[in-house]
């Protein structure tokens, strides 16, 4: 181990401690933000399901509305996963929810029929999304005490299904009265999270130990426990005890943890392409299937948003009993189960209730529920200077998910058809097998291949075992 017996205090101080009000006051930002960031980036189905139809869209131009947001993802992810291993946390996801924010309000003043100007803004919103949710799930777990992490780290994501909730509400409550325009200024919504965050979240004390920055560090543990720092343990700043002081941010570091980082790859990719590609399709797969308007299909997706909200909770909570790698195991196989079988009844009826909706709700307590547990372990399988870039890592994947979600129906439906019933009724089932055999794969990998996190080999930092499986040595001590 590296550090020292100074450091060592502060931090084991810290890690069993309880949370005070501040920081549930920085917890509170987390949890807005995640609701903002996903209302802006769920809105965009409801807004194509008018615009596809309206502007004579074919499901070429529709996929590339919709998958530009990916590729802005994975650039971002990336970029900005660097960004904050080398030069901080906060800085980025400051700029991260300007550029989310502004990006998605603009949408609100193209001209009409401009989707390749509507491609590039979402390409943006993906950018900034990307950044947000990396900063803000790494500040996540390095601000929340050890003892807590299984108990809180989950629920800020599912503040992420309320943001879906909100968007479905929003499209069924306000396209009639504000028509498409005044629904997609809503986009402009991020920016509180911006400037909530200047005030209420502080830079991540684990990073600042990690760069060397211990008075900083210090500084920001006493207020995340409301005391005076010097009344906190203090930390030497014998430099031939710390980590590399000089900013480095190379993604080729994780080749050091080669089978972790292609877990967090396939798995982060898989989860994403299911639930992007029911998100952003299943508004306008309802409204053609069941000949209803937009805002008829937002209703039904208040069910499925709900139902989001629900897995989320019951994912949050179901670390504290059982490993995550058991609940991510479960999580894939049940996303496998309920959207093939929306494949396969896409079109049936029971009861006068559409037996699609029904299983892509129940989907939703899976493929929404599982970034609750996807998201905080990705981070502890790795240590404190690789976590922001292993987390952009995953979001790139997030990227390429966000691309073969809504690619996949296109592709099948046949890019240059244009959106009508009777292309999407053919593609469904395909397209849905599809999204299915995702969850298989994110089953299998959690089945065969995860290793133990932080929290269960009952350690207070974050660190990472040995590719072997064995117990590697903390790179933060405690």
């Amino acid at each position: 181990m590296f550090g020292n017996s100074q450091q060592s205090d502060l931090l084991s101080v810290y890690a069993s401690t309880k949370p005070t009000k501040k920081y549930y006051w920085t917890f509170s930002v987390f949890c807005l933000g995640f609701t903002l960031d996903f209302f802006d980036f769920y809105l965009v189905g409801f807004l194509l399901a008018v615009l596809g139809p309206g502007w004579h869209l074919t499901y070429g131009q529709s996929s590339l509305i919709l998958l530009s947001a990916g590729a802005g993802a994975i650039l971002g992810s990336l970029f900005t996963g660097a960004l904050a291993d080398a030069y901080g946390r906060k800085k980025v996801l400051l700029a991260s929810t300007t550029i989310c924010g502004c990006a998605a309000g603009a949408v609100a003043f193209l001209p009409e029929g401009d989707w390749q100007w509507f491609a590039i803004l979402r390409f943006l919103v993906g950018f900034g999304l990307a950044g947000a949710a990396t900063t803000q799930t790494v500040l996540l777990v390095e601000h929340t005490p050890a003892n807590y992490r299984t108990r809180l780290t989950g629920f800020p994501f599912v503040a992420a299904s309320v943001g879906s909730l909100i968007a479905s509400i929003s499209a069924a409550t306000f396209l009639h009265a504000f028509g498409w325009r005044g629904v997609a200024a809503l986009g402009f919504s991020p920016l509180l999270v911006t400037l909530s965050a200047i005030f209420l979240v502080p830079e991540s004390g684990q990073w600042l130990i990690s760069k060397g920055r211990y008075a900083s560090a210090r500084a920001v543990i006493g207020r995340l426990l409301d005391v005076n720092p010097t009344d906190l343990p203090a930390i030497s700043t014998d430099s031939s005890r710390r980590e590399e002081t000089q900013p480095s941010g190379r993604i080729s570091e994780l080749s050091a943890y080669p089978g972790r980082t292609l877990l967090v790859v396939l798995s982060w990719a898989a989860l994403s392409t299911a639930g992007y590609g029911v998100y952003l399709w299943g508004p306008t797969i309802v409204s053609l299937l069941l000949k209803i308007t937009p805002a008829q299909a937002a209703g039904y997706f208040v069910i499925v948003a709900l139902a989001g909200i629900a897995g989320r909770l019951l994912l949050s909570i179901l670390p504290r009993w059982f490993v995550r790698r058991k609940v991510c195991r479960a999580m894939g196989f049940g996303i496998a189960i309920t959207l093939i079988l929306a494949g396969v009844y896409s079109q049936s009826i029971v009861f006068g209730f559409p037996v699609f909706v029904a299983l892509v709700a129940a989907g939703a307590v899976f493929f929404d529920g599982g970034w609750c547990v996807i998201g905080p372990y990705s981070a502890e399988i790795f240590p404190t200077r690789l976590a922001a870039r292993a987390i952009g890592v995953g979001q790139a994947a997030n990227g390429i998910g966000k691309i073969l979600g809504p690619l996949c129906l296109a592709l099948i439906a046949g890019t240059g058809n244009m959106v009508t019933p009777r292309a999407t009724a053919d593609a469904v089932m395909p397209a849905f097998i599809f999204l299915g055999g995702c969850g298989l794969l994110i089953g299998l990998l959690f089945l065969l291949f995860a290793p133990a996190d932080a929290s269960e080999r009952g350690e207070t930092g974050i660190s990472a075992p040995t590719e072997s499986g064995g117990r590697a040595k903390s790179l933060i001590a405690h």
